[in-house]
Order: C-alpha cells, then sequence, then structure tokens
C-alpha cells in the first residue's frame, strides 16, 4: 500500500474556513474520509480563514482549534498553525507555544492575500518571526506570487526550510521550479493549478529533483484524487514518486524533530 502524506490541507470548521466551492465539506470525519478515499494516508495543514485579524486571539483561535483536532485524528492530522506579521511578538509566542507544549513543527500554509498580508513574507516582522521560528527548526508552507519576495525570504532565513504552495503553470511555473533548484531550503508543493497539466510533474523533477517536491492537493478546494492519479501517471521513477508522496515531507519534518 502507498503511503501519501498530503501536506496542504485546509479544515473547514464553519462557514467561514469551508473553501468548498460547490457545496458543504461537513464534518472533519467526513473530510477525512474523504481524503482516505481518495488513498491519502495523513494530511497537514492549517485552518484558514478569509478576514484580516483584529486581535492575534483570532489567530490563536484557528490554532486552538487545529490542535483540538489532531488529538480528536492523532493518527491522520498533523496541523499547521497560522502567524502573522501584524502581530510580530504574539506570533512568536504562539511558535513557542506550540511547538514546545503541542510538538507542532509546521507552519501554514501562509495565505497572506486571504488573511491581510498580501506577498507580506519578506517584511521585517515576517522575518522576526520566521528567524524565531528556525530556532525551533519548523517549516513554513507559504502562498506567494512574487519569486523575489520568494528568494529575499529564503536567502534572510537560509536555516529554515520552505515549502512554497501550487506549481503554477507556464512561465510562473518555470520560474518558481527553477527557484526551487537555485534555493537549497526552498521546496515546492504539487497542490492547485499545475498537476493536472500533463508532463508538469516530470519537468518539475527534470528541473529541480524528485526530492524538492512534496504532495498536496490544498482540500477542500481540489479533489484530492486527481492529485494522487495525477502523480501515479507521470512517467517518474518509483523512488521519485515514493519520496514525493510521503518521504520528502517525512524527511523535512524529521530534520526538524532531530
Amino acid at each position: 500500500m502507498t503511503n501519501i502524506i498530503d501536506c496542504h490541507i485546509h479544515p473547514a470548521v464553519d462557514k467561514q474556513t469551508d473553501f468548498c466551492w460547490y457545496g458543504n465539506s461537513g464534518s472533519i470525519k467526513k473530510q477525512f474520509d474523504d481524503l482516505k478515499r481518495a488513498g491519502i494516508s495523513q494530511a497537514c495543514g492549517s485552518i484558514v480563514i478569509a478576514k484580516t485579524p483584529v486581535h492575534f486571539d483570532e489567530i490563536k483561535k484557528l490554532n486552538d482549534i487545529a490542535l483540538s483536532i489532531r488529538d480528536r485524528h492523532p493518527d491522520f492530522y498533523i496541523p499547521g498553525i497560522q502567524i502573522h506579521p501584524d502581530f510580530p511578538d504574539e506570533s512568536c509566542r504562539e511558535i513557542e507555544r506550540c511547538c514546545s507544549e503541542h510538538q507542532v513543527r509546521w507552519i501554514g500554509e501562509l495565505v497572506g492575500y486571504l488573511m491581510g498580508y498580501p506577498d507580506d513574507y519578506a517584511s521585517k516582522n515576517m522575518l522576526e518571526i520566521m528567524r524565531f521560528a528556525s530556532k525551533y527548526h519548523m517549516v513554513a508552507n507559504f502562498h506567494c506570487a512574487d519569486t523575489k519576495i520568494v528568494e529575499k525570504l529564503c536567502k534572510s532565513v537560509p536555516e529554515m526550510n520552505f515549502v512554497l504552495a501550487h506549481p503554477g503553470e507556464r512561465e510562473q511555473f518555470l520560474n518558481r521550479i527553477r527557484k526551487v533548484a537555485e534555493l537549497k531550503n526552498l521546496y515546492l508543493d504539487i497542490s492547485g493549478t499545475g498537476i493536472d497539466r500533463y508532463r508538469m510533474l516530470k519537468k518539475a523533477v527534470d528541473i529541480a529533483g524528485y526530492k524538492k517536491l512534496l504532495f498536496g492537493s490544498d482540500y477542500p478546494i481540489n479533489n484530492p484524487a486527481v492529485y494522487v492519479y495525477g502523480v501515479f501517471f507521470e512517467k517518474i521513477s518509483e523512488k521519485a514518486t515514493k519520496s514525493i508522496f510521503a518521504d520528502n515531507f517525512k524527511r523535512l519534518v524529521k530534520e526538524v524533530n532531530d
């Protein structure tokens, strides 16, 4: 049986956090049953809301819900936490709390354009937060359209590993995957637009190597089975397939836990 870890989901706990475009995602159990039905063994990710927070307690609440889901589904769900550059001190304390008390090692997916900081990933405040997170050897999965900002973030915090969300397509994809190949601490998850384009995954492997790619679906926006079968369908080696599906994620998290 193939071990598949989806590094990019967003559990839906109410209408504000449900990003299924064509209906209701249902209960957490139903969502996890969906993912398992697609062949996914474990799933990681944060709860996202399309709202600019006024107080950091709004961010902390999302994280507390994620932690409570992990407590109910410890064998399946790996929580990701949210932070926010408008609250650098509070974000650092939240990282410390979640790492020290709850053994969380994954940040994101961070979606700045939804939560009030579009592409603000290399600002003074965000770099302060990420440098603090690097002390706990955390991994950050983030959504960013500007490769110059991506490069600045990775070079400013070289001791931390970052996972760029979504391949994109055409020139955007080529620019992103070349940046992944160039920067030692940058990886790419295959969720969102891209995997449905024939030969995209093979091209990514050819340019950056299979060890720099992580499996993700962006469920419940996307059908996870499309992404699972998309990896199987591409003509890449069995070792590359196994690495993308789970081993690369486990390696990053193991480096964190070590």
